[in-house]
């Protein structure tokens, strides 16, 4: 029987933290989570709910006790920022004696995930998922609203990635040996068009959703319209219009790691069918 161990999870009421708390409590682990709002977490029972900000790196000192292992994000604040704090929070958990750390890649450099992969005082683990399947609730409104998902370049393939995955892969990597100094980008089981996606919600749901495509300059307005910056939009453009290869490529991440398959679309799409319900008369 693995040993109880205790975790500390930053980050935890995110897409990815919620589920790296939930599979360490389906593993039998101890998790405290940290967040600057502590009391609208709405974390399960169970979970040590504690105050705590990155940006601040020493109000984490008193959650670092008596922690084995350490789940970080690479931004932190109210606005969403790069961290400038990796090197602190790094020598915090070191002198608390926390052994592994996973830290969660935001897309690009960053200068806390610099500070994790240059210590060589802790076991640390890179994870880099590509594109969540949650990013499907995106069309949630309009999905109710009118049956119709509008999207541009609907032919690009995705290996997107299970939230749950994400964190089972994280877990694992935080509560056993043999993940130290790994990079793990994480991937789903198979390769999607937008296409694909609507099929699988609409099959979960019961109803038919038109796929409606939009050409470029349509897909810029809308983003202008909804007050993305031109970064942001340049950013769409490049990841929808020519998505990288390592977003477009299955790996096996997932079943080399929790040994079990990479959970599929269709599944995630089962799961959320209540999000996706019809309009009301």
């Amino acid at each position: 029987m693995t040993q109880t161990q205790k975790i500390l999870v930053t980050g935890a009421t995110g897409t990815v933290g919620r589920q790296v708390v939930a599979e360490l409590l389906a593993r039998g682990h101890a998790v405290r989570a940290s967040t600057r709002d502590a009391a609208s977490a709405a974390l399960p029972d169970g979970v040590e709910v504690v105050q705590g900000d990155l940006t601040e790196p020493d109000t984490l000192a008193p959650a670092l006790e008596d922690v084995t292992g350490l789940h970080l994000i690479t931004f932190g604040g109210p606005y969403f920022a790069p961290l400038e704090t990796g090197p602190r929070i790094l020598e915090l958990a070191r002198a608390a004696g926390v052994r592994r750390v996973t830290v969660l890649h935001g897309g690009g450099p960053s200068l806390l995930e610099d500070a994790v992969r240059a210590d060589d005082g802790v076991h640390w683990t890179v994870l880099m998922p590509v594109e969540f399947m949650a990013n499907a609730l995106e069309w949630a409104d309009r999905i109710t609203a009118s049956g119709e998902v509008h999207e541009p370049f609907v032919s690009r393939l995705s290996a997107m990635v299970h939230e749950g995955d994400i964190g089972a892969v994280a877990a694992v990597a935080l509560i056993e040996e043999g993940h130290g100094g790994q990079e793990y980008v994480i991937t789903g089981p198979e390769l999607l068009t937008v296409g694909d996606k609507v099929a699988a919600i609409a099959a979960a749901r019961g109803r038919e959703i038109a796929l409606v495509e939009l050409t470029e300059e349509q897909a810029v307005a809308r983003w202008r319209a909804a007050g993305h910056p031109e970064e942001v939009i340049g950013f769409l453009l490049e990841a929808y219009g020519n998505t990288p290869e390592v977003g477009r490529t299955v790996v096996h991440t997932v079943e080399k790691v929790t040994g079990r398959p990479a959970r599929t679309f269709a599944q995630w799409a089962a799961d959320h069918a209540d999000a996706f319900p019809a309009a009301t008369a």
